[in-house]
């Protein structure tokens, strides 16, 4: 073969490689035109956004606030002499409302978190 026949096959490759991207970009744009009109009537199909007036309201006695108690554990009883404890034979809660509302403080001397990477006070 002679090079003249290398460069013409060196050209229509690079030719096929530009005609090939070109055709891709085309699909692909294509693809995207597709998919914003398909968007736009699947959106068209939905029910309208409700009006100001549609939106809920604060209730007549105000906002409603969070309630902060203190809870204690509910202990799980022991099945000494029967069949193991199943889900259903436990209590309807976890934990149960303790006498004691005050909350625990933070005392001096006392860590405040595990593994915090402080010494500590000695």
């Amino acid at each position: 073969m002679s090079t003249a026949t290398f460069e013409l096959a060196a050209t229509s490759s690079e030719v096929l490689n530009v005609i090939a991207a070109f055709v891709g970009g085309m699909v692909i744009a294509g693809a995207l035109v597709w998919a914003v009109q398909f968007g736009m009537r699947v959106r068209d199909r939905e029910l309208p956004r409700p009006t100001p007036d549609e939106q809920t309201h604060l209730p007549d006695t105000g906002p409603v606030h969070e309630l902060r108690e203190v809870r204690e554990p509910d202990e799980v009883p022991h099945s000494e002499g029967r069949e193991r404890l199943l889900p259903h034979d436990l209590h309807h809660a976890g934990s149960r409302r303790s006498e004691d509302q005050n909350r625990k403080r933070w005392l001096p001397g006392k860590s405040g978190s595990f593994g915090g990477g402080g010494i500590g006070h000695a």
